[in-house]
């Protein structure tokens, strides 16, 4: 009995002390349409990269006004320099081929997670037709 109750005080002063595993913070979660004029640069010059149209996306969204049906608010991306390292993150970061291609060809519903796990942030894409 007397070993019963060490353990069990044992085994509850460890999970006192060991750091509590946090969840990523969520910082912004919005959906766009990646429409034609998503997929042109503000100079008229096609845009190749999955993380150049995200990024122009947003520009068109907060900086021109320019939107498709579906595309929503996000609060990160209205600051210019909010959208470089987001395409930054993306270029970077892991895309799958299939939505790189999805998004390179337009038509296509994005949704867009931004996350801080507390060392960095990261941005999840997925693709939707």
């Amino acid at each position: 009995m007397h070993l019963a109750k060490t353990l069990t005080a044992a085994v509850a002063a460890l999970a006192l002390s060991a750091p509590l595993a946090l969840a990523d913070e969520l910082l912004a979660d919005y959906v766009a349409f990646i429409g034609r004029d998503d997929l042109y640069n503000s100079k008229g010059a096609r845009l190749r990269e999955p993380w150049q149209i995200l990024r122009q996306d947003r520009a068109n969204y907060h900086r021109f006004g320019i939107s498709q049906p579906g595309d929503e608010w996000d609060p990160i991306f209205k600051d210019k320099g909010n959208r470089a390292i987001m395409e930054r993150m993306v270029q970077h970061g892991n895309i799958e081929a299939s939505a790189g291609r999805g998004i390179v060809q337009g038509g296509v519903m994005v949704r867009v997670k931004v996350y801080d796990n507390g060392s960095r942030d990261y941005v999840r894409v997925t693709v939707t037709r």
